[in-house]
């Protein structure tokens, strides 16, 4: 009896990771072994990236907070601080978002947490 390899499922296979493979340099675009390792790298940075993308954000958020609640007259931890005791419940994204479009707004937030 002769042996199955199962033509079909390896071939799509191969075909769906050189496709991944397009615009790579050289053998890496069109060889089989070359291109599954290069790709298999690529998508392992690329899931590693989307984490630190979370990381690298959070700290932009928190460097323009600190700096608009310095112009306020306060630091970012004790601004934070002070949200936390009032109850004031904004995230960092919408306090950056505020500190660098709406001052007057942050203004008033600090202000009422400050209180």
């Amino acid at each position: 009896m002769p042996r199955a390899t199962n033509k079909v499922a390896a071939h799509r296979r191969k075909k769906k990771f050189l496709k991944l493979a397009k615009g790579y340099w050289g053998r890496r675009k069109n060889v089989w072994t070359i291109a599954k390792n290069h790709i298999e790298k690529g998508l392992l940075h690329a899931y590693v990236g989307r984490k630190l993308k979370k990381r690298q954000y959070r700290s932009l958020w928190i460097v323009r907070i600190n700096a608009a609640a310095r112009e306020n007259g306060t630091t970012y931890s004790r601004l934070m601080h002070a949200l936390k005791i009032k109850n004031i419940t904004i995230n960092r994204k919408v306090l950056a978002e505020l500190a660098m479009n709406k001052p007057e707004v942050f203004t008033y937030i600090v202000k009422q947490a400050l209180s």
